[in-house]
């Protein structure tokens, strides 16, 4: 099986993880596990999305994040593509409609909560859990900031806080896990003014999904997007366009990536696993370095102005 850069990048990670916590069990790869059935999870319905970005503004209200450099009701920032960052969990992207010019289709991006998480096997320290109601969290108390779950990540959704090197934190999307434990629902699936995000049990959500596209077949692409993707996904999305046109990986395989990197944990020399590590390391130390000799040179001149 061929594999190109990004995707043996991926797997050195995935391993690193497993090598360097000292088993792959112990770092969080396991035996495939598809997930507990009782798990939750969403359903974005693509055909139902305005791209109104009423959910990034509910997320950004829930998660306490600041507030954007433009406005939630400004379109403009839909004229390019964005991804997560620190600052936003959650963002919607605007795509030509293959099948009517001048027409466009909305993608709404966030962690997609996988059944089985390479960040968590990639993680060095296990500061991701995949719990039984189906999020993926990142434990900032346990997390040394070596930033290998955004390498193993197949989705590239975790982010880094770059500019904060003395406590820096990885963000993104806990699919609101505190509300899922009181009995509610995502901040984003609750203020979808149209409907798009549908939370429940994720075996409901493939049943609904795959009634829509059987009953709609010339409005739905019939292919449930995060189903089978990876081991499958919490989150999932169904279209009416294909999901290539969306920006969406569609050669991920069915495999959770944690399968891929079993074998290739006894057979790596660990040199070749922990550099991902030691150069998110150095990186961080260097950065701090030259940002304590800018201040002391910054203050130096200040007196002798003075």
């Amino acid at each position: 099986m061929k594999i190109n850069r990004r995707g043996f990048l991926k797997a050195a990670s995935v391993a690193a993880g497993a090598k360097m916590a000292g088993s792959a069990k112990r770092a969080g790869a396991q035996e495939h596990f598809p997930g507990w059935p009782d798990r939750y999870g969403c359903l974005t319905d693509f055909t139902r999305c305005v791209g109104c970005r009423s959910c990034e503004a509910a997320c950004n209200e829930a998660n306490g994040l600041p507030e954007p450099d433009e406005p939630f009701d400004d379109e403009r920032v839909l004229e390019h593509d964005r991804r997560t960052t620190e600052k936003a969990y959650t963002v919607v992207n605007r795509y030509p409609d293959p099948r009517e010019k001048g027409n466009h289709v909305f993608r709404k991006i966030q962690c997609n909560h996988c059944n089985e998480p390479s960040c968590a096997s990639a993680c060095l320290v296990k500061a991701y859990t995949k719990t039984p109601e189906g999020p993926v969290l990142w434990n900032k108390d346990v997390c040394i900031g070596c930033r290998m779950c955004m390498l193993a990540c197949p989705f590239y959704i975790p982010t880094f806080e770059y500019n904060n090197p003395t406590s820096p934190k990885i963000q993104k999307c806990s699919m609101c896990f505190d509300k899922i434990k009181t009995g509610g629902a995502p901040a984003c699936a609750q203020a979808c003014p149209m409907e798009a995000i549908t939370f429940g049990k994720r075996e409901d959500l493939i049943k609904l999904a795959r009634d829509r596209i059987r009953k709609n077949p010339d409005n739905y692409v019939d292919h449930i997007y995060g189903e089978n993707e990876v081991g499958g996904t919490s989150w999932m999305y169904i279209s009416g366009v294909p999901f290539e046109k969306l920006g969406f990986d569609t050669n991920l395989g069915t495999t959770p990536l944690p399968q891929h990197t079993r074998g290739f944990l006894s057979a790596v020399p660990l040199v070749l696993t922990i550099w991902p590590a030691l150069l998110g390391g150095f990186f961080l130390f260097s950065k701090r370095r030259d940002e304590i000799e800018k201040s002391e040179s910054d203050n130096h001149e200040g007196k002798e102005i003075r």
